[in-house]
């Protein structure tokens, strides 16, 4: 999964990216996640945020966290964050800062 993440770290930010092929020349906020946990084998397509509210297990997980709501979704792997809005700041869709989640309902992949 932060293989997956990592080629597409540094893609530029494209409204519906990533849900019509796995493959793209940009990604939205959901289709960043979706391609992640595609590469981790945990999605078998895509999702767009609110989907995110529903999917996996409710509550934040061991090591990975989806933080979703009906505008936006992002995660965080092992304390960092993979998040769209951190690439105009950081360069890369990582950023050790974490964001305030109220408002974002919080789900896991089972067993993660």
């Amino acid at each position: 999964m932060v293989r997956a993440a990592n080629r597409i770290q540094s893609k530029p930010y494209k409204y519906g990216g990533g849900h019509g092929r796995w493959n793209d020349s940009g990604y939205d906020c959901s289709g960043s996640v979706s391609y992640a946990l595609h590469g981790g084998g945990l999605l078998d397509s895509a999702l767009v945020s609110g989907d995110f509210a529903r999917w996996g297990s409710p509550g934040p997980g061991s090591w990975i966290s989806i933080y979703a709501n009906g505008g936006h979704v992002y995660m965080v792997v092992a304390g960092v964050r993979f998040d769209t809005s951190a690439r105009s700041q950081t360069g890369s869709r990582w950023t050790m800062e974490q964001r305030d989640s109220a408002g974002f309902t919080v789900t896991h992949p089972k067993g993660l």
